[in-house]
């Protein structure tokens, strides 16, 4: 974490803003405590960036997506508003590194959990899709591990399940390797592209390789089309469970529901997040978190003002997740 800059705000809404997490063309993340103590991950759009409309209902609906999911496997966003001008969002602070991170610090993780965590993965995703919501941009660095089990993080492209794809021609805003094949074709975006989607994760979870590979993102994107993942790496016993996942037609893919079914979850799930082999890696991140909290009492928390605040939010937006992992937030340059 940086220290606050001349530029930074002590203060947004009734959050203390304690030290700057990250920062990206958009905007910051702060990393931030309110009046009961709570650390929190503060977005704020760059004050040059706020006169352009389009930009701020775009971020705002950031939080608007992420409120209508209620689940437990999500990163909770606890407040938005317009203060000053400067458009803000406020997220509970994971403690935790995110997928990518673990399976590069500690390997492919072991069979079983793995069926852990794609079941618990899987239940997020029948939450956001209870939602009416398609996530569109699952992969492991939006993932984060944290003691009490996996969070999904990052609706940046998510929209409600009647809702178009992003892609335009020249643009892709989906990870290669992990969008599905109606994703890079521009085609109408359901459900079932989070499916397969997850089952590029576990393909890289289970085995520390991608599914689709290429010297190049148009070579990887024409394998998620046309090519066949690879699973070479996967451990045979998971092989049939993650390879539906992957089918070129949507239809053809298992529900959410379907996978939690096919893998087994042991009766005292949560010892596998605090005392399996990712426990200490976790630790650590819990350990670095609680050290960003400076000693003494916390600062009451001010009354909201008039000017700008949100008191409802609409539409489909974005949970992102911060580089160092510790963060639930990533800042976007799209």
């Amino acid at each position: 974490m940086k220290p606050l800059g001349p530029g930074d705000p002590l203060r947004l809404g009734p959050y203390r803003l304690l030290g700057v997490l990250g920062e990206g063309g958009m905007g910051k993340v702060y990393f931030g405590q309110d009046g009961q103590g709570r650390q929190t991950a503060v977005k704020s759009l760059r004050p040059e960036l706020a006169h352009d409309q389009q930009l701020v209902q775009r971020f705002l609906r950031e939080a608007q997506t992420a409120r209508s999911v209620t689940g437990k496997g999500v990163a909770r966003v606890l407040d938005a508003q317009v203060e000053g001008g400067r458009p803000w969002i406020a997220a509970e602070f994971l403690a935790g590194p995110d997928l990518e991170q673990a399976i590069a610090t500690h390997g492919p993780l072991d069979v079983p959990t793995v069926h852990v965590l794609a079941s618990a993965l899987a239940h997020a995703l029948h939450e956001i899709h209870g939602a009416g919501i398609v996530h569109r941009d699952l992969k492991p660095a939006n993932i984060v591990l944290t003691s009490d089990g996996p969070r999904i993080i990052d609706f940046g492209i998510a929209r409600p399940e009647h809702g178009l794809t992003l892609t335009t021609t020249g643009q892709v805003p989906i990870t290669p390797g992990y969008g599905a094949p109606e994703q890079v074709l521009g085609h109408r975006v359901g459900p079932a592209a989070d499916v397969f989607s997850l089952g590029a994760v576990l393909v890289y979870t289970a085995g520390g390789q991608r599914a689709f590979a290429g010297s190049h993102v148009a070579a990887v994107q024409y394998e998620v089309v046309h090519g066949q993942p690879q699973l070479f790496h996967v451990p045979e016993p998971l092989r049939a469970l993650i390879a539906p996942c992957l089918a070129k037609e949507p239809g053809m893919r298992p529900t959410p529901e379907e996978i939690a079914h096919a893998f087994v979850r042991p009766r005292h799930v949560e010892k596998v997040w605090r005392q399996g082999s990712l426990a200490p890696l976790i630790g650590r991140y819990e350990t670095e978190a609680a050290r960003l909290v400076p000693a003494g009492p916390t600062v009451t928390p001010m009354g909201r003002g008039r000017r700008g605040f949100l008191t409802a939010l609409a539409g489909g937006g974005a949970v992102l997740a911060l580089g160092g992992g510790t963060a639930a937030w990533r800042l976007k340059d799209d």
